[in-house]
């Protein structure tokens, strides 16, 4: 599912340039879960923001499912992300105007998709929301509205779902609930998941362990271990 070769990424700053990925080589096969962990400005959400597309690396390629992403246009990009990837963010990034039911069926709509609503509604009902289609984000909980974002990410069934710090803004039980919800989704779904996270008991729910220190690649274990 992904293949990473030779991944690098810098910014330009006043003076100089920063660097944040240096030479990441990373394969992981379809259907697995890879949490990639490390501390703050390590590079694990440039990694995340490298793998949907949303930038292009300085250098070296990214593969999902067998395209180079460096050989797509912005159009193809985005018809990549909304047909195949789903994205949960940290921060939830609800459209505020937009109902829950709405904001599920977004996605949905913008492919052109029959019978959205009922789609939407169903994962709704998936996720526990069932009954909340109508209220909009200001009107929801942390956790609620966190489960609306998996609902969003997961109801055009992606063959990669992408989770960056999916519990950042939660409080512990309600942070358990939602990654308890994530896995057992993306297990009905059998996507690949990766998932960026700085809590080693959630990494360890991971068939793999990606470890990310001043942007390279340290140490990668594979086989979950107990929680």
């Amino acid at each position: 599912m992904i293949e990473l070769k030779n991944l690098s990424m810098s910014y330009a700053l006043e003076h100089g340039r920063l660097d944040v990925l240096t030479d990441v080589n990373l394969e992981v096969a379809d259907g697995d879960t890879v949490a990639i962990v490390g501390p703050s400005g390590s590079g694990k959400t440039t990694l995340l923001v490298l793998l949907a597309g949303l930038e292009p690396p300085a250098e070296g390629s990214v593969q999902l499912d067998g395209r180079a992403l460096d050989e797509l246009d912005e159009d193809a990009l985005a018809d990549l992300r909304r047909d195949q990837i789903g994205i949960v963010f940290q921060s939830f990034h609800l459209v505020p105007s937009l109902t829950a039911l709405g904001n599920v069926a977004l996605p949905l709509e913008i492919a052109g998709a029959t019978d959205t609503r009922a789609r939407a509604r169903a994962m709704l009902d998936r996720v526990g929301l069932a009954g909340r289609e109508d209220h909009y984000p200001r009107q929801l909980s942390g956790g609620e509205q966190q489960r609306v974002a998996i609902a969003r990410a997961l109801v055009h069934a992606p063959k990669l779902l992408l989770a960056d710090e999916p519990t950042g803004n939660l409080d512990l039980r309600t942070g358990e609930k939602i990654i308890d919800l994530l896995f057992e989704l993306n297990a009905d779904s059998g996507s690949t998941l990766v998932l960026v996270t700085h809590d080693e008991a959630i990494a360890r729910r991971c068939q793999r362990v990606v470890r990310l220190h001043h942007g390279q690649l340290i140490e990668e274990d594979s086989g979950a271990l107990p929680a």
